[in-house]
Formats: structure tokens, C-alpha cells, sequence
């Protein structure tokens, strides 16, 4: 009756699950996307180029060996666009290697082209070549992904003034950066230029950056972003950018002017919905091209599903991956259990921060009793060893039961060991476990063990003197 059980519309991490776990319960499934934007945006242009640029700029510029080595040590002297394209260029291969390889295995056809809808069950899919073709299906899942939202007023050339899929495109290190906007791109990208000796400039019409953040966490990183000679402007809006001929001026709306040879806009993102046709399916976005679904990832339409940074928050592609795949499981009549409520966030900034659970700013305004416990990187011998002086672990714990109530972890694989106390929190563990646990020696997780004592020690002498 239909080309396909299952019709996928984009191949991001949250496109991929979708179609690999209708492909698992043995249905017909096709995913449309252009041939060069196979991985969607998070391997292409977003999260996978710029967390490999970062690698390689704390590589080149012996960044985390300065503590071992002393302040001038460096990896290269010189580092060029081309030194970091390299490295970016050859992961971004081998992922879309592994993805086509993944949808060929599960037999999922991958149709080349950009789709728009026809009505309900169908698409007609552009292929570049001039001439459409349709595609019919019985359920399909709109993963479009997002593209940078570029504020009308401002003259983009990807040159000069570009947004954060462009910059990773840039000819040259520029030698200063202003970079719009201090949410968790532009704070990913604007502690990537100042580790090259870009000097970065953050205009944030907000009174703090990354405000969802624990506010200890925030000051360590605002610390050793200015001694990377990082200039914050909070509490300031861009008003005009004006292109020169060697150089961009920023405008603010207070007056002050900035010079940089490169101007970064990082204002949100804006989903990419425009060209899909979504009335002809009797589907509507919002202003900033979100979709609108249920608990199950179903949008009005009852055969129409949307998953990934087109719905909006959280959009992550970790959060995306799991999305697709129980809107799949959905669509094909499997019985789903609903996305565990406790994630990680990860920001990729240089020192890399993340957190699980809850801050010390919700757990007061909710008036819930805490303790704190916190391990610092340079106590442990593992700290020492990978020249990491600054990191640090922090352990939110209810005096009341022990139980843990939230994890926040500032430097090196700050997004790899969160995931211990995610662990932990999601089976109601207490710092007791923590306490008991034997770790490796010497590993960075060892953190844990020496902050749950400390939490544990500052609940004792409570006890002692309260009773």
C-alpha cells in the first residue's frame, strides 16, 4: 500500500535511532537526506566538529600539559586552519562512514534528496537533479534538526561575521573575536579561540553566562577563561556591526565599540521546518520552527511524529538519540518506557563542565536541606599526574538519608565521570555506597570516594552537636 513502513526525515542522531529501531522490529524503512548532510548537522557542522577542534586545539597548543611543563610550552608553534581542519576532516568521514555502514546493515534505504511534504503519506523528495520524485509511507518521523537563527538586522558573509556552523570554516586564526551570546555554544567556542591566542571578547545581554549552571562551577570557568585573556560584557546588547575593510566593528547599544577581525553570533538556533511543507500534512511551527508533539513524540497528525532539536528543549543529541528511538518503537506499536527524567549536560568549554541532578540554587529555593562534598583534582594522584591543578567534583547530599541529590564536575573528563553519579542517583544510591566503594588507583573517579567522605564527615559533626 505504502513505499515504506517508516519514512525518516534526516539522518542526525536523532533521525539514525529512528530508523535503525523500526529497521530492528522489521519494517520497511527509508531516510531522506542530501548526500553531503549524511549525520545530520552534529556531524557535519555542530557537535562533533567543534568537540573534535577542541581536541585539537588543546593538543597543539599543549594547553593541559602547562601545569607539568610550564606556561610557554606548546605542542606547535604556529597553528594554522589547515592544522585544525585535518583532524576535524577525518573524523567527520569516519563517522558518516559508520552511519551509512549502520543504515546499509539494518537495510534502512537511504534516498538522497531534500523532502517536502505532499499531504499525510507522502513526500515529494528533491534529489538536485531537477526532477521530484514521491515517496508514500505510513508513519513518518520529522527529524530536521536546527540551523543557526541569524538576527535580520545583521550582514552575515561567513568570512567576517559568521554564526556557529560557519565558523568552523574560517580561513585563518583570527587574531580577535567577538563572540554574541554566552550560552553554551558560544562559551564551547569562545574558550577554543582564546587557547589558540585569539583574543575573545563575550557580549551577553544577561547578567551571568551558562546560568543553569552551578554558580561555583561557573566562577572556576569565568577565572581561567580570563586568564586566557577572555574580556566579558554582561549586561550589554550588540546594536550594529559594521564590515571594514581589514576588520568588523561592533557597535553596543551602550555606546562602547569593539574592534576583532572575526564577529561570532551565537543566538539560539532555529529549526529547520521552512521548506518541509508541513501545511500540506496539516501541520503548523512555531516562529522558531519548533514542532509541537505529545509524551510519545506525535505531533497532531496521528501518523506524524517529530523527535531531535526540532521539538526544542533539550536539544541534545544525546537526548535526540533516545527520542528517535521511542518515537519508532511508538510509531510501530512496541511498548515504550518513557525517557528516564535524570540527564547529564555536558559543555565542552576548556576546562570541560558537567552536571547531573540538581544545583545548590534549586535545592534552596526548594527549601531541601544539603551538604556539600568536594574533591579537588589536585589531591588526587591522578590529578597530579595529567597536570589538571584546578578540577574539581562536587557532591549534593541530603543530610537527612544520605541519599545524592546532585553531581557537578569541573575539568578533565568532567563528561565521562558524571556518569557515576548518574548512576548512582538514578537507583536512590547514597553517598554510603560512594563511601564503601572501591575505586581504581589512580583515576580521576577516586573523586568521588574523597568528596562522599567529606559530605559524610560534615553530616557526623552536624549530628554530634544538633543530636
Amino acid at each position: 500500500m505504502y513505499d515504506y513502513d517508516l519514512l525518516v526525515l534526516g539522518s542526525g542522531p536523532s533521525g539514525q535511532k529512528a530508523a535503525i529501531a523500526a529497521a530492528k522490529l522489521g519494517k520497511r524503512v527509508g531516510i531522506v537526506d542530501r548526500r553531503d548532510m549524511i549525520g545530520g548537522v552534529c556531524i557535519n557542522t555542530g557537535t562533533v566538529p567543534s568537540k573534535t577542534l577542541r581536541e585539537a586545539v588543546i593538543y597543539l597548543t599543549g594547553l593541559s600539559q602547562r601545569d607539568l611543563y610550564g606556561s610557554s610550552y606548546r605542542v606547535k608553534e604556529e597553528i594554522t586552519v589547515s592544522d585544525l581542519a585535518a583532524r576535524t576532516q577525518h573524523v567527520i568521514t569516519r563517522q558518516t562512514d559508520v552511519i551509512r555502514n549502520q543504515l546499509a546493515r539494518n537495510r534502512v534505504e537511504v534516498i538522497t534528496g531534500t523532502g517536502r511534504f505532499a499531504d499525510a503519506h507522502s513526500v515529494w523528495v528533491d534529489s538536485g537533479s531537477g526532477r521530484e520524485s514521491k515517496v508514500t509511507f505510513d508513519k513518518i518521523i520529522i527529524a530536521a534538526g536546527t540551523r543557526p537563527a541569524r538576527p535580520d538586522s545583521v550582514d552575515f558573509d561567513d568570512r567576517t561575521i559568521v554564526d556557529s556552523d560557519g565558523v568552523i570554516n574560517l580561513q585563518a586564526v583570527p587574531r580577535s573575536m567577538v563572540v554574541v551570546g554566552a550560552g553554551v555554544i558560544g562559551m564551547e567556542y569562545a574558550s577554543m579561540f582564546a587557547a589558540l591566542g585569539t583574543k575573545v571578547t563575550v557580549v551577553e545581554r544577561r547578567d551571568r553566562m551558562l546560568e543553569f549552571c552551578d554558580d561555583e562551577v561557573i566562577e572556576s570557568l569565568k577565572y581561567h577563561l580570563r586568564d586566557l585573556s577572555v574580556a566579558f560584557r554582561f549586561g550589554e546588547e550588540v546594536a550594529a556591526v559594521e564590515k571594514h575593510q581589514t576588520a568588523a566593528l561592533c557597535i553596543l547599544k551602550s555606546g562602547k565599540k569593539i574592534v576583532a577581525d572575526t564577529v561570532m553570533y551565537s543566538a539560539g538556533r532555529q529549526g529547520q521546518t521552512d521548506d518541509l511543507a508541513l501545511e500540506a500534512a496539516g501541520l503548523e511551527a512555531d516562529r522558531r520552527g519548533r514542532i509541537k508533539v505529545d509524551a510519545n513524540y506525535r505531533t497532531t497528525v496521528d501518523n506524524i511524529y517529530a523527535v531531535g532539536d526540532v521539538i526544542g528543549f533539550p536539544a541534545l543529541a544525546s537526548t535526540s538519540m533516545e527520542q528517535g528511538r521511542l518515537a519508532a518503537q511508538h510509531a510501530c506499536g512496541e511498548p515504550i518506557r518513557e525517557m528516564h527524567g535524570l540527564q547529564p549536560i555536558g559543555i565542552y568549554t576548556i576546562p570541560e563542565i558537567s552536571f547531573v541532578g540538581q544545583t545548590e540554587a534549586q535545592l534552596t529555593d526548594n527549601s531541601t536541606p544539603f551538604e556539600v562534598g568536594i574533591a579537588r583534582y589536585r589531591e588526587l594522584a591522578r590529578g597530579q599526574i595529567v597536570g589538571d591543578s584546578y578540577g574539581m567534583l562536587k557532591l549534593l547530599v541530603s543530610p537527612e538519608d544520605g541519599r545524592l541529590l546532585g553531581v557537578h564536575v569541573f575539568g578533565t573528563a568532567a563528561t565521562e565521570i558524571v556518569h557515576i553519579g548518574q548512576a548512582v542517583i538514578g537507583c536512590g544510591g547514597t553517598i554510603d555506597y560512594l563511601v564503601d566503594a572501591v575505586f581504581n588507583y589512580p583515576t580521576l573517579a577516586e573523586a568521588y570516594k574523597v568528596a562522599a567522605l567529606d559530605a559524610s564527615n560534615k553530616i557526623r559533626n552536624i549530628t554530634r552537636i544538633d543530636g
